[in-house]
């Protein structure tokens, strides 16, 4: 089981991380993305039908071959936000980030005071179940799980300067297609107004030290996305990704 905070250190770093998003609930899929060489995977209980059970299977999974889960969850709600750190994620991702309230709001539901208020049991798989009697728990969660918020409309990237002030924020996650669809362009994620969106976003963020995720929806835009500054690189999601690989076959062979 990979070091729970070895991601987070990667990109302090300044090294580029990739991983794909999670919609289906499969364990033996998720257990191949260690094999293929994924950094992490974003398991997505927002869109898709994974279930807080189905979460906390992938997460196991996902730990055994090196990859570290992040928990993308439905709502900026601390509830969400608990139960997905509570089950030993890697960290949590918070949609609809749009202000500085959002911002602290995240911040204050994931992380343990003093940073924070997260509800504590030392009781979880996040405590180890308790066999240390929960020595040191919360000061190793607030130092090793990440918070990733995103940036997903005008709002956010109008108020990208004031959310940047908020501490306890390790990457600042550029949705481009959110993005596309408040710019009035839904889905036309390589249309140069989006594009010129995301590039000036992600300059400003990286002008100050800070990590810059997002979405590619294939290879060519993440290349794209890294010369852009972007580390925390999102590529497809398992079921495109599959479905891809099948429509080739299938396209070669008929």
């Amino acid at each position: 089981m990979p070091q729970l905070g070895n991601l987070k250190k990667r990109l302090q770093a300044g090294e580029v991380v990739v991983g794909p998003f999670v919609i289906i609930p499969s364990v033996p899929l998720v257990d191949t993305l260690g094999y293929a060489g994924m950094d992490f995977c974003i398991i997505d209980t927002e869109h898709g039908p994974v279930s807080q059970e189905s979460a906390t299977d992938l997460v196991i999974a996902a730990q055994g071959t090196g990859v570290a889960p992040i928990i993308r969850v439905g709502d900026n709600d601390e509830r969400l936000i608990l139960r997905a750190l509570d089950i030993g994620a890697d960290g949590v991702q918070v949609p609809q980030i749009n202000n500085i309230d959002d911002a602290n709001k995240v911040v204050h539901a994931a992380k343990y005071s003093p940073m924070g208020e997260r509800g504590l049991s030392i009781f979880t798989r996040a405590g180890d179940y308790f066999v240390n009697q929960g020595e040191g728990h919360t000061d190793r969660q607030n130092a090793e799980t990440m918070v990733v918020v995103h940036i997903e409309g005008q709002r956010g990237l109008n108020n990208l300067d004031e959310i940047m002030t908020v501490d306890g924020i390790d990457v600042l996650f550029l949705g481009p297609y959110d993005i596309s669809q408040s710019l009035g362009m839904p889905g036309d994620v390589r249309n140069p107004k989006v594009e010129d969106a995301l590039k000036e976003a992600a300059g400003k963020a990286r002008a100050q030290g800070r990590a810059v995720g997002s979405y590619a929806k294939d290879v060519e835009m993440g290349r794209w996305l890294i010369d852009l500054g972007v580390q925390y690189l999102s590529i497809n999601v398992d079921a495109t990704i599959y479905m891809q690989a099948c429509e080739q076959i299938a396209k070669a062979l008929k």
